[in-house]
């Protein structure tokens, strides 16, 4: 059993030390991905870590922008290129926490080996906001001067947009666990065919539903589990998650997740700490329902 973690970063370079510090483990390899508009320097560091490997193809990362996917396809097609066989693709953030220890995870993954965990909706028929995102158009990813008037002439004048070959659309969350095999065939599907490659760079927030999209409409689909794993915190609304802190310590606690996101090195000091002492420290073989 061999797992390849893919951490997409551009935060603090210590705070990804202590992610991968806390996750240290003889099956695990790390893979990190800086966004190309900041200087890898400051994360050369990781590099003196074992198993710790940096991607080469680095993207300029766009937050709702196709570039995230890019980025993600650039280091899926390195790790694949390395000829290691990894069982699964780990799809991290710099932001993220591990909330079980190595070997409790390295066990998750041996028991389900096989399986595909990633969150969805059905867009269609239970999320309208996704909706929006495919049918109408967004040059978000795209330096264009005056992008957004012409993004607001082209929904005035031309119709809906629709997914091609009436693949039905899946998503909501881009952090996930595939295989190798899986995660190369999102990567071929979109990148091999104009159509797909087009329709998902001109929509806002891909990376939250195009491994969704193209997984449930394939042979992968009766693998998949509706679930990734994390706990995240939307209470506050908005587009981006709560900055968890020690007051969401015993909710974590009281979750069946393997990972927390979004830390903050200052704001979530207190609550990683916590996390430490009274969750990594624990050993043993734990069962999850699928």
């Amino acid at each position: 059993m061999r797992i390849a973690h893919l951490v997409l970063t551009y935060t603090n370079p210590k705070q990804t030390e202590r992610m991968i510090r806390r996750m240290m483990h003889d099956d695990f390899d790390f893979y990190i991905h800086v966004d190309q508009k900041f200087e890898i320097a400051p994360h050369l560091i990781l590099g003196q870590l074992p198993n710790v490997y940096f991607i080469q193809n680095r993207v300029d990362v766009r937050w709702a922008g196709y570039n995230t996917v890019k980025a993600t396809f650039e280091c899926i097609k390195e790790i694949v290129a390395t000829g290691i066989e990894y069982d699964f693709i780990n799809l991290l953030s710099g932001q993220d926490y591990p909330l079980r220890s190595a070997d409790v995870m390295a066990d998750f993954f041996r028991q389900h080996k096989g399986y595909e965990f990633l969150k969805y909706k059905d867009i269609k028929n239970d999320w309208t906001e996704g909706q929006l995102r495919m049918q109408k158009y967004f040059l978000i990813n795209h330096k264009l001067k005056g992008k957004y008037k012409i993004e607001r002439l082209l929904n005035f004048l031309l119709p809906r947009r629709k997914i091609p070959y009436n693949l039905h659309p899946y998503g909501e969350s881009m952090f996930w666990m595939l295989s190798l095999q899986a995660a190369m065939y999102v990567v071929d599907k979109v990148e091999n065919d104009k159509k797909l490659s087009r329709f998902f760079s001109l929509s806002w927030g891909t990376d939250e539903f195009v491994f969704q999209t193209i997984l449930m409409n394939s042979p992968y689909k009766d693998k998949v589990i509706n679930e990734n794993y994390r706990y995240i915190d939307w209470s506050q609304g908005g587009a981006n998650p709560k900055l968890l802190d020690e007051d969401n310590f015993d909710d974590i606690k009281q979750s069946n997740m393997l990972f927390a996101r979004k830390m903050d090195p200052v704001k979530s000091s207190k609550l990683m700490d916590l996390i430490d002492v009274n969750l990594l420290t624990l050993c043993g073989i734990m069962t999850w329902p699928i």
